[in-house]
């Protein structure tokens, strides 16, 4: 592999002039494509004729994936007894103590209407939203943080945090209260297929 610094250049195509150009290697900020975010201070071929990027070496490659990874991640604080309420579930369902994979097919499940979010924001006035956040929630995925956005703008749910305090609360009323039969089987298939 051929390392790159600053001040090299190269012939490479640029998608803006529409030819092959003289590019030089510099350190940029470069917005990631479909408005995704941006990664500071990267080295990037710039294209020497209209000065836009025009080139990304494969060695910048992990700093963007970085970028990705940390884009990908939502992180909440929450009361401990809410953690206990997801690994009961878990538990009553057959699994281990992983509680992400519940959480995130309620998620999927409530942004695309499979179970309905109508009255998520009841479950706020609850005595078991309270209590010290003393908890993390950790949660990766390549749809959990668009699926999260768009709950908070169907049940104008303010926080991300006060979204998954609901959700779980949802998730106790589902399973542990009501019961119900067709989002049981569904959640024991999926404590199945991530054992």
């Amino acid at each position: 592999m051929n390392i790159l610094k600053v001040g090299d250049t190269q012939k490479a195509a640029c998608n803006n002039c529409q030819s092959f150009e003289k590019v030089t290697f510099k350190l940029r900020d470069v917005s990631l494509s479909g408005g995704s975010g941006k990664v500071k201070n990267i080295l990037v071929g710039v294209c020497n004729r209209c000065n836009s990027v025009a080139v990304l070496p494969h060695q910048s490659t992990p700093a963007i994936k970085k970028q990705l990874e940390v884009q990908r991640k939502v992180e909440s604080r929450v009361p401990g007894h809410l953690i206990d309420i997801l690994n009961l579930v878990s538990t009553e369902l057959g699994g281990d103590i992983k509680s992400a994979p519940i959480l995130k097919f309620y998620i999927h499940s409530l942004s695309n209407n499979d179970i309905s979010p109508q009255h998520l924001s009841k479950y706020l006035n609850s005595d078991l939203v309270q209590g010290k956040a003393n908890k993390k929630i950790s949660l990766k995925g390549h749809y959990v943080v668009d699926e999260l956005q768009r709950l908070k703008t169907m049940t104008n749910i303010k926080t991300t945090t006060a979204l998954i305090k609901s959700i779980i609360l949802k998730i106790c009323d589902d399973v542990l209260v009501t019961q119900q039969d067709q989002t049981i089987k569904q959640l024991k298939n999926v404590i199945i297929a991530t054992v």
